[in-house]
C-alpha cells in the first residue's frame, strides 16, 4: 500500500536537503498521514482509512460521506 491519503490523494513530495555548505541531496517530504477509525453513519459501521491531517479536519467540517463522494471513494470496500 502506498503512502497516500485515501481521500485527498496527498503523497510524498521530492525536495532537496540543503546543508550549511549548500550541498543539495535529494530527500522526500512525506505527507502527514494517520490511520484513523471513523464512524460512518450512513453505513452504520466503523471504517479504517489512511488520511492526511488536512483531510481529518475537512471530514469534521463536511462529513465522511460528502468527502468520499468528492473523492469517488466507495466506503463499502473499507
Amino acid at each position: 500500500m502506498s503512502r497516500k491519503c485515501e481521500l485527498t490523494g496527498k503523497k510524498a513530495n521530492n525536495a532537496f536537503a540543503v546543508s550549511h555548505s549548500h550541498r543539495r541531496t535529494k530527500r522526500l517530504q512525506n505527507a502527514n498521514l494517520q490511520s484513523k477509525r471513523l464512524w460512518w453513519p450512513e453505513g452504520k459501521r466503523w471504517v479504517r482509512l489512511l488520511l492526511s491531517t488536512k483531510a481529518i479536519k475537512t471530514i469534521e467540517k463536511k462529513g465522511l460521506q460528502a468527502m468520499a463522494n468528492e473523492a469517488g471513494l466507495n466506503l463499502n470496500k473499507y
